[in-house]
């Protein structure tokens, strides 16, 4: 069913408790390089104050791992987030504790708060199954979410990035609140939007794109697509360890042993359910990673002392071919190092190709993370159907993995 948004309570005189997701990017005098997650935010928090609700936001920054650490401090969202709003945004030095809370109760309609990090307090990382199995665990996560929970009279979840965790504010504190409106934001409406509709009726020919460097990140992935897509292209790291269990030579190329029957199994499932694996049909090979390294384009066996970069010219055309009668297409992962040139050609190639099939008609999500990366690089953003705000995220989302911080918020 799908859930309740903002849009479908009244928040009128309400202090509203709002997860975001303002874990930006900050630079080392902790300025922050990129707001893309701040804005994102906006249309959720506009609707809000519009509707004379006083907002009360919270979020984590980095990993601090339950301390104190200035460099990790929400403040600089604070201030940019005022300058976006164009009004002030109240700043508290804690998330929880008495003067918190008494804040909380000042504000008045229109006002907003933004609180401090909410993983200063180790008890916002607690996984819920250690505080099942440790009274002591699950009584401090309990009396951490109650306090947050106890600022405000409705609960809003805009956070995807963190949707696949079980995070104090993601899950203890919505099922402390229950009896009380518990909704998504509109940035989560958008990617369950999105992601739901693309796995439950793709449009076909559906082609999946898989990078980066390990098989295991992205195993229930593909089992999970290959009774829905018709063809999966397999760059980055991960395409070596498939060439392996082929008993073709990689040389020094990255490879997960453990997992060579494993990738072995899935080409042979794939040709019974009828779903296309693509693998490189040639690399960009270089003797060692650094810049202005030797390198050159193989087909076939790797030799010893030289390993995989990147996906090579041969198989940019092929996977843009593939690419260019799709309907349907998921992307997660690069096909290369594509944070050291010129071995970004290939992830380049392939960004510019989803960006040529979507103008074509295809539906096109980005799935987070490197991928996202590339797309914004490139200047492609307004190329693509849908770039997703959660990298791990969506993953598990194209994994068929269920969101219980989701499941439990109101239904329509």
């Amino acid at each position: 069913m799908p859930k309740k948004t903002v849009a479908d309570i009244d928040v009128q005189g309400k202090k509203v408790l709002m997860r975001c997701d303002f874990n930006v990017p900050l630079d080392e005098n902790c300025n922050i390089t990129s707001d893309d997650r701040i804005v994102k935010a906006l249309p959720t928090i506009n609707r809000i104050l519009k509707g004379g609700g006083a907002l009360i936001l919270m979020s984590h920054l980095g990993r601090p791992k339950g301390q104190r650490n200035e460099k990790l401090s929400l403040t600089p969202v604070a201030k940019r987030l005022s300058e976006l709003l164009g009004r002030a945004v109240a700043f508290a030095d804690d998330c929880i504790g008495d003067e918190t809370k008494a804040r909380a109760d000042a504000l008045k309609a229109g006002d907003v708060m933004l609180l401090e990090n909410l993983r200063f307090h180790k008890e916002e990382t607690i996984k819920d199954r250690a505080a099942k199995e440790d009274a002591q665990l699950r009584q401090a996560k309990d009396d951490f979410a109650r306090q947050l929970a106890d600022l405000a009279d409705i609960y809003v979840d805009d956070a995807f990035g963190t949707a696949h965790r079980d995070n104090a504010s993601m899950y203890t504190v919505p099922t402390i609140m229950k009896g009380k409106p518990r909704v998504i934001g509109f940035l989560i409406e958008k990617e369950l939007k999105f992601l739901g509709r693309t796995l439950s009726n793709p449009e076909k020919p559906f082609v999946a794109i898989l990078g980066g460097a390990k098989v295991s990140d992205k195993i229930g992935v593909i089992e999970n697509l290959l009774d829905k897509v018709d063809c999966i292209l397999i760059g980055g790291a991960m395409a070596y360890t498939f060439f392996k269990a082929q008993g073709r030579a990689i040389g020094e190329s990255l490879c997960e042993d453990d997992f060579l029957d494993k990738a072995d199994g899935l080409l042979k499932q794939a040709k019974d359910l009828g779903c296309e694996i693509v693998l490189p049909a040639d690399t960009v090979i270089a003797a060692e990673f650094k810049a202005g390294a030797e390198k050159r384009v193989v087909t076939g066996d790797i030799e010893a002392g030289w390993q995989g970069m990147d996906i090579g010219p041969e198989t940019r055309k092929l996977f843009a071919d593939k690419l260019a009668g799709a309907r349907t297409i998921v992307w997660n992962g690069p096909m290369g190092v594509f944070e050291l040139p010129p071995f970004d050609e290939g992830t380049e190639a392939v960004a510019l190709a989803v960006a040529e099939a979507t103008d074509k008609g295809a539906r096109s999500i980005i799935g987070g993370g490197d991928s996202a990366s590339a797309i914004g690089k490139l200047g492609l953003e307004d190329k693509v159907s849908h770039i997703s705000t959660g990298g791990g995220a969506s993953l598990e989302f194209l994994e068929g993995k269920k969101f219980k911080c989701l499941e439990i918020l109101d239904e329509k």
